[in-house]
């Protein structure tokens, strides 16, 4: 019997929501391509200066970049999760 990570911890039958997979391969590869280019925009940015607003919106574009490789590099979305959107690729996989 081959037993999943989650219950060799003690965490029963049921995974965490946080650790399940419910975005596609695919997904997960625009994340980091999408998550790269934010955070090296936001960076290039700040580094120009400019007003208070300007940066704090490229520190937001750094963050949600950062955000988006982190859900690529866990491949769980708590938003995906909250509106219960399983790719077509996940579907039956638990």
């Amino acid at each position: 019997m081959v037993r999943r990570p989650h219950e060799r911890l003690g965490l029963g039958a049921h995974a965490p929501a946080w650790r399940t997979l419910n975005i596609s391969s695919a997904e997960r590869a625009g994340s980091v391509l999408v998550g790269v280019a934010a955070i090296v925009a936001g960076v290039a940015l700040l580094t120009t200066g400019g007003s208070s607003l300007a940066v704090v919106l490229e520190l937001l574009l750094a963050a949600a970049g950062l955000d988006m490789l982190v859900t690529s590099a866990t491949g769980h979305c708590p938003l995906s999760h909250r509106l219960g959107h399983v790719p077509k690729s996940r579907q039956g996989a638990r």
